[in-house]
């Protein structure tokens, strides 16, 4: 497989455009200019994004990490030979919780689909792995030179020393016999442990069970004692407290007949006021005082009175009429003589009528405005005349004489019969007293006490007779307990069996996987140390490689290998380097090698040996292309 050209609107890549050629590629770029969201990319490309990681401490999915700083969606393609057809895949995102997940794959400069690969496939197809293979064999990111073992490549490594499958793994299938050996016995937790717990508790059973009837029958014999105890305390106290029922009851009815007269008779003054206030309220003056009346009384009647005096009635209607024809008589005369003293008559008798009218209509508006106020006067009240307003003043104080007299009785009689129903509640309380047959001082009080005693011992007696017979009654029978101890005796001995045979199994499994590590790491450490010599110019020719991929190296001259921690930064990622290119070499299938993908991998590396890793690569890239992405511009290149 073979990289020609990527476009990608991811992360802070916007539609940019990279391409590529056979062999090695040096993408030269400084920091922060995206070489590792190209690399991101790649891998985006051939194995998708998970939508299902979630963003915790520490940690951003690539959904998140590598959403378009533009806020437009995550998409890309992917021009790419394989299997010497030129192919382009493209991955775009039509729901924001699933990025990149719509996937298409076509011949390039064509529309025609490519048979059988699909979103979850392609990575896999095209490379030949797992992603989790891949990125610890050929994608090396930024940081992550130092390989990392993982079933994954754990299965791939067994396929190529042992059958080819790629189903199983020395650490799963060791995880899964110690699962079984934890689900067996760990600590004192598991079957065994369970098993043996269980057997003690059944012995247990069986020891006590022997001693347990002798108790329930003593037990049951001091029961019968005290329930016939409680029997003849039971007379006494239902005897006393007839006794003692019925003097309070007698107390509580002369009480309650006594509260109830006094209630009656307040009640009655209470309709009677009710009565008197309805009939002030139905009248002129309401519920009013005769003092706040009085004040405002006196006046309105007095106007009252003034209004209903006699007026002068005039006659300037007539007045005017009669000037009015004798003006008209004196222009009439004027037209037929001439003479210009008939024309000053007319104008007099003219003026003179409209005096005459006006006084009239002032005459007549007034005597309107007394009939409106005498006529609201009167509305107030409800009356005719002033006789009758003060008629009915005079009955309004009269009643309200008669109305605050009955308050006065009520007031009294409301205080009696408030004194009757505390003295009521006190008869109450003294009844309560003498009915309660627990506290009290009382013959039934007393009698009471000692039932309660003796119904407590009882209880106590039942309680333990019951929690013993519940717990035989628990236990079974003891034959049938005997039997079930002999069941988990044998479960006990063909569990320990099973345990043995897994430990057995562990241990083969473990030679297994020693015999197929010495096949597999030999290799895998020659060509680690050819690498490791070939980039430090001889100067570091081992490196050995442990089960978990983890390395060291050895100087030439010194007779102990060193681990990473006492390397240099270079040195270490020289060594990871190689181990690397060494796990590409075999655990990646052969045929159409899949690119090398690296991250800033040798930034860490002086002049001259990044000299030497870049020919190392270029080497490499012979057989496989190469893909560097460095913030260093390496020399002669």
């Amino acid at each position: 497989m073979k990289i020609n050209k990527l476009t990608a609107s991811f992360g802070k890549l916007e539609n940019e455009t990279l391409r590529f050629h056979d062999g090695l590629n040096v993408i030269y770029a400084p920091n922060e200019s995206g070489k590792s969201t190209w690399c991101a990319f790649i891998q985006a490309m051939l194995y998708g994004i998970d939508s299902s990681e979630r963003a915790r401490a520490g940690y951003l999915p690539d959904k998140l990490r590598y959403a378009p700083w533009s806020g437009a969606p995550m998409e890309g393609a992917m021009d790419l030979t394989a299997d010497r057809c030129d192919i382009t895949i493209t991955r775009r995102t039509k729901a924001k919780g699933a990025p990149m997940q719509d996937f298409s794959a076509v011949y390039t400069g064509t529309n025609v689909p490519v048979k059988n690969l699909n979103g979850q496939n392609a990575g896999e197809m095209l490379t030949g792995v797992s992603k989790d293979v891949f990125r610890r064999s050929a994608f090396i990111a930024q940081g992550t030179v130092a390989v990392k073992g993982s079933p994954e490549l754990e299965k791939r490594i067994n396929a190529i020393v042992s059958t080819g499958e790629e189903q199983c793994s020395y650490s799963e299938a060791d995880e899964r016999l110690r699962a079984w050996q934890r689900k067996r016995r760990y600590n004192r937790r598991g079957l065994l442990p369970e098993l043996e717990g269980r057997m003690d508790e059944t012995q247990r059973k069986l020891e006590e069970m022997s001693g347990s009837l002798q108790s329930v029958e003593e037990l049951e014999a001091r029961l019968d004692q005290t329930r016939r105890d409680c029997a003849k305390l039971e007379q006494q106290v239902n005897h006393a407290r007839k006794r003692q029922r019925r003097e309070a009851l007698e107390n509580l009815a002369r009480g309650r007949e006594t509260l109830r007269d006094r209630s009656e008779t307040h009640d009655k003054t209470l309709d009677t006021l009710s009565r008197q206030r309805e009939c002030l309220r139905q009248g002129p003056f309401g519920l009013r005082s005769p003092e706040s009346i009085e004040a405002e009384l006196g006046g309105e009647l007095e106007e009252l009175r003034a209004l209903s005096s006699p007026v002068s009635k005039g006659l300037g209607a007539l007045w005017a009429i009669l000037c009015m024809v004798l003006a008209m008589t004196a222009a009439a005369l004027y037209t037929r003589f001439r003479h210009v003293a008939l024309v000053i008559t007319a104008l007099v008798f003219c003026a003179a009528a409209l005096v005459f009218l006006f006084r009239y209509s002032r005459l007549k508006r007034r005597r309107e405005e007394e009939r409106k106020r005498k006529k609201q006067i009167c509305k107030k009240y409800q009356l005719r005349s002033a006789e009758e307003i003060l008629s009915a003043y005079e009955t309004h104080k009269r009643l309200w004489a008669e109305m605050e007299q009955t308050e006065a009785l009520e007031r009294q009689h409301r205080t009696d019969f408030e004194d009757a129903r505390r003295d009521f509640a006190t008869l109450e309380e003294s009844a309560l007293q003498q009915l309660d047959f627990t506290d009290g001082s009382s013959e039934a009080a007393q009698f009471g006490r000692e039932l309660m005693i003796k119904r407590g011992e009882a209880e106590k007696l039942s309680r333990q007779i019951a929690a013993l017979s519940g717990r035989l009654a628990a236990m079974g029978d003891p034959l049938v307990l005997s039997s079930s101890l002999s069941c988990m005796r044998e479960t006990y001995e063909q569990i320990s069996d099973e345990y043995d045979a897994i430990s057995l199994a562990a241990e083969t499994l473990r030679d297994a996987d020693e015999e197929m590590q010495s096949r597999f790491s030999p290799e895998l450490g020659r060509l680690a140390s050819s690498y490791m010599s070939a980039v430090t110019g001889g100067r570091y020719a081992d490196v050995l490689i442990n089960r978990d991929f983890s390395a060291m190296t050895r100087a030439d001259g010194d007779a102990v290998a060193r681990d990473a921690e006492y390397l240099s930064a270079g040195t270490a990622d020289i060594m990871y380097l190689a181990v690397r290119l060494a796990v590409c070499e075999l655990a990646l299938p052969d045929g159409e090698p899949c690119p090398l993908i690296i991250d800033d991998a040798l930034v860490n590396l002086d002049e001259e040996r990044q000299e030497q890793a870049m020919k190392l690569l270029g080497e490499i890239a012979r057989e496989r292309q190469v893909i560097l992405f460095s913030c260093r511009k390496p020399e002669n290149v």
